[in-house]
């Protein structure tokens, strides 16, 4: 039996795994637990209260007494922790609350996992931190990202997702806690906050707002489908090796300007506008503070051990995030006027 609770699932990838999850695996009880801070959105989930095996619970990771409650009424066995402060510029202006959930919360997770699993001596229970490639810091024109690659986080949400890496990876070797770790690439697709640059930009070459494009542009990235990421979480779920980090990448860099060029060119098809019109909204803006130029991911791992590569090209997957957000354009208008908060109150505290 898996019980299997999902912190931050309301948020992007965890919404896309909450799905994905439901869809595959109706046996197992899948709890949803997320505080619904701004990229909390429970309409991304609108059809996952028909499943009877899925149980939202608000609440925050911070406070234990909460954490605990959650633990204790649904005999957690296995943990997806996703939960985080995930926005760089976000992190540069606010490090606390990045310090606060990043960290601290993890450390209270850790903690009530080991109090509720050590009586079974930990078996069949398993602590899984989804964590980011941005912990390794910034590469020049060549190399990939391993599993074994000094850490050399930048920024302050790098920085606190490298302490809670090796948090969860401290009470492993210490206490015997099971844990898997990964590390991933910049994921896309359906629900993503539209604050990330591939939706922002969708919503921006459609309205014809400006486009702000960091320096020069000239950063370069690795590009993850959600549903890929889905798919190797569910994989390392079952078949991870304990106490095991892996990397999870798209094999798909692009630098920022090349995409958003790709991006306007796509756009200019789709709404009927002459080629290059979409890409006249480019505008340079001052770089971010500490800007890292480039990550790239090495996914041999995963594919090596577990056989595991992306089932989406990008050109697939591009079009179908991009059709995505011109088919939803009120999920997006909720979330301008925050009428998205309003889902928890109209579909749980009014029942």
């Amino acid at each position: 039996m898996k019980n299997i609770l999902v912190t931050g699932g309301a948020g992007f990838i965890g919404s896309n795994l909450v799905k994905h999850l439901l869809t595959k695996y109706p046996d197992y009880t899948i709890i949803n637990f997320d505080s619904l801070t701004y990229a909390g959105n429970l309409s991304n989930l609108s059809e996952a209260i028909t499943h009877k095996n899925y149980h939202f619970v608000k609440g925050d990771i911070t406070n234990e007494i909460e954490v605990d409650a959650v633990f204790e009424k649904y005999s957690i066995d296995t943990v997806l922790h996703l939960a985080a402060e995930s926005h760089v510029d976000r992190s540069i202006s606010n490090p606390m609350e990045f310090i606060k959930t990043n960290i601290i919360g993890t450390v209270v997770l850790l903690n009530s996992a080991r109090k509720h699993w050590q009586d079974k001596q930990f078996k069949g229970c398993l602590f899984y931190h989804i964590s980011t490639d941005e912990v390794y810091g910034s590469l020049d024109d060549t190399g990939l990202f391993e599993e074994t690659t000094p850490y050399n986080p930048r920024s302050p949400y790098a920085a606190s997702k490298a302490s809670s890496d090796h948090i969860v990876r401290a009470y492993h070797h210490t206490y015997g806690l099971p844990i898997v770790v990964s590390n991933c690439s910049n994921n896309y697709g359906p629900y993503q906050f539209p604050e990330k640059l591939i939706p922002l930009f969708i919503h921006n070459i459609k309205n014809s707002i400006p486009l702000p494009v960091y320096g020069q542009g000239n950063q370069t990235r690795d590009w993850l489908y959600v549903g890929d990421h889905c798919n190797a979480i569910d994989l390392l779920m079952h078949k991870g090796c304990i106490g095991d980090t892996y990397n999870i990448g798209g094999h798909n860099e692009w630098k920022n300007i090349d995409l958003i060029h790709h991006v306007c060119s796509i756009m200019d098809v789709k709404l009927n506008r002459i080629a290059g019109e979409s890409a006249k909204l480019i505008t340079y803006v001052k770089d971010r503070a500490g800007h890292d130029m480039r990550y790239a991911i090495d996914a041999s791992k995963i594919k090596n051990e577990l056989n595991w590569v992306p089932n989406y090209t990008f050109e697939s997957a591009i079009e179908l995030t991009i059709d995505w957000y011109l088919n939803n354009t009120a999920w997006i208008a909720n979330i301008i006027n925050k009428e998205y908060q309003n889902y928890y109150k109209q579909q749980y505290e009014l029942r």
